[in-house]
């Protein structure tokens, strides 16, 4: 019998272990928000929660039928999705974005997170590598640096980075928290810049079509790109435009050669769609008209919210575009948090989306009429 020490090192993942990728990630955002969740849930009248900015109206009745029907598929789907996918979000890209681009170029991915998350190191980054994305921001830009050991690096104009260690570029118009919407000149700026220096730009586009009091523009458009898409991709949700965060249903489109680079990583990792929700999509792009009923809704909320939020005292920035109504009071952002929790309004703090953040909210006008309504009665008095 062996009379070396038998202490078994620790497992991977478990404490002890010499590194867990948890460590490199920053604390979940939405944990530090649970406590004022709670402090607002206990308003007599209810919580109005305008902080995650998760679709609550229904699945409109021309995808839940299509992804009923489509039930009974008991074999694999593929990566790809079949060509009458892509050609309906390459249709979708030409009516809507002004891109002409093929199949071959278009991806169905599982909801445009987990694309966020892994595109970096699907891509093979790493190591010495810098992702760049603006610096107020989804947190998840962030996260798929961390994830493949690449550095992030935040910017306010892509002229301050250093293009021989940027490899990948986020944009992200309509932005989500600002609801900033970038002009095609500034598009252009950073579509040329991205070429002279061989960085893959990558636009999050998935707020396009909900553009208030400005026209979003894709950088995919012929007026941005000059109908060229090397080194380009979007990305594009289904989530917010037809209410189908629970189906996960999201592409990416661009570079024809990126996209089938992707599509070989993806094969091997079996990041599928599931075949009804491909189903379920083709019907939700072929439909413009619940998208204009849902657009409805959400500017009917917004206005409310924000002629209350003004009298209430806050100034409202940006916000020309998107879900979300970026609001100060010109002081801490967690301060404005405690105030509106002890009215039963849950919002999401600014520092969430980076420290340039750190004196504004997040308001989503993503809650029914009547908590919207109910928020507005509470501001007032």
């Amino acid at each position: 019998m062996s009379t070396e020490d038998t202490t078994h090192a620790p497992l991977p993942g478990h404490p002890g272990a010499a590194r867990r990728v948890s460590d490199l990630l920053p604390t979940f955002p939405w944990d530090k928000l649970e406590p004022y969740k709670r402090t607002a849930l206990a308003h007599p009248d209810g919580l109005c929660d305008f902080s995650v900015g998760t679709p609550v109206d229904p699945v409109p009745e021309v995808i839940q039928k299509a992804l009923a029907a489509a039930t009974d598929t008991p074999g694999y789907p593929t990566v790809w999705g079949p060509v009458e996918l892509r050609e309906a979000i390459a249709g979708w890209l030409r009516r809507r974005l002004g891109a002409e681009i093929g199949p071959e170029a278009i991806l169905p991915t599982i909801g445009s997170k987990e694309l966020v998350a892994w595109l970096p190191g699907q891509l093979g980054l790493g190591p010495g590598d810098q992702v760049a994305y603006p610096t107020l921001a989804y947190p998840t830009y962030e996260v798929g640096a961390r994830l493949c050991g690449a550095e992030p690096v935040a910017y306010d104009s892509v002229d301050e980075l250093d293009p021989s260690r940027v490899r990948l570029l986020w944009l992200n118009s309509p932005s989500n928290p600002t609801g900033r919407v970038l002009t095609a000149d500034q598009l252009r700026h950073a579509v040329a810049w991205a070429r002279e220096h061989r960085v893959l730009l990558v636009s999050d586009e998935c707020y396009l079509e909900l553009g208030w009091e400005a026209d979003p523009v894709s950088v995919l458009n012929q007026d941005v790109c000059g109908g060229d898409h090397e080194g380009l991709l979007v990305v594009h949700s289904l989530s917010k435009r037809s209410n189908l965060a629970g189906y996960r249903a999201s592409f990416v489109a661009g570079d024809p050669v990126v996209v089938q680079e992707l599509l070989e990583i993806r094969k091997h990792g079996g990041m599928i769609v599931p075949a009804p929700v491909q189903a379920a999509t083709v019907a939700a792009l072929a439909d413009d008209a619940h998208v204009a009923e849902q657009r409805e809704r959400y500017a009917a909320r917004r206005a409310a919210l924000r002629a209350a939020l003004e009298a209430y005292g806050f100034r409202i920035e940006h916000s020309e575009a998107s879900l979300y109504l970026w609001a100060t009071q010109d002081r801490p952002c967690w301060e404005t948090v405690a105030e509106l929790a002890d009215l039963g309004i849950l919002v999401a703090p600014g520092d969430f989306y980076g420290p340039a953040g750190d004196r504004f909210v997040r308001v989503a006008f993503t809650a029914t009429d009547e908590r919207v309504a109910a928020a507005v009665a509470r501001l007032k008095r």
